[in-house]
């Protein structure tokens, strides 16, 4: 029951500023929410129904890690692909090196017609490389919620991003 009222209060602040709610892993509460999107990792993705997801409206993103993870991926054809992670992270233990800015370009020529979210790592004043480098969109944890003060964190990336939407 928590974690259904932690998405009703987190969708009902994203109607509230135009902004789309992305649920990490529970895709049967995101279903029955309605919500805009489910992130899945590759172990969540074996045990999804897809199918389910897709008729529900739902769409799909999905992690990646390595090349045959990207396989994975781009064969469940998701609405947009993240790789990660891209810089050192502690949001969790990683048994994947950094990833760099330089794979972004690669993985971008190679996901296409995806959309490619960069994560792990990131901070506003690494968006202009990550942006450049060919990435979509860039998703962000620890910068924000380890914050002193998450609000005026957030609110900077949104100034940072505006240049990039």
């Amino acid at each position: 029951a928590g974690l259904r009222a932690e998405i009703r209060t987190a969708k009902a602040l994203c109607a509230r500023y135009q902004c789309q709610l992305i649920v990490n892993d529970h895709w049967r509460l995101a279903i029955e929410e309605g919500c805009d999107f489910i992130h899945l990792g590759q172990e969540d993705l074996q045990t999804a129904d897809l199918l389910a997801i897709r008729a529900a409206g739902v769409r799909l993103g999905l992690s990646t890690h390595d090349h045959q993870e990207l396989e994975t991926a781009m064969a469940a054809e998701p609405d947009y692909i993240a790789l990660g992670p891209i810089y050192p992270t502690i949001l969790k233990k990683m048994k994947w090196a950094p990833q760099g800015v330089e794979r972004i370009s690669e993985w971008k020529r190679q996901v296409a017609p995806f959309q490619l979210v960069a994560i792990g790592g990131l901070n506003p004043e690494r968006l202009d490389g990550v942006f450049a480098a060919g990435a979509d969109s860039a998703a962000v944890v620890t910068d924000i919620t380890l914050n002193d003060d998450p609000e005026a964190r957030t609110r900077e990336w949104i100034e940072k991003t505006d240049q990039w939407r």
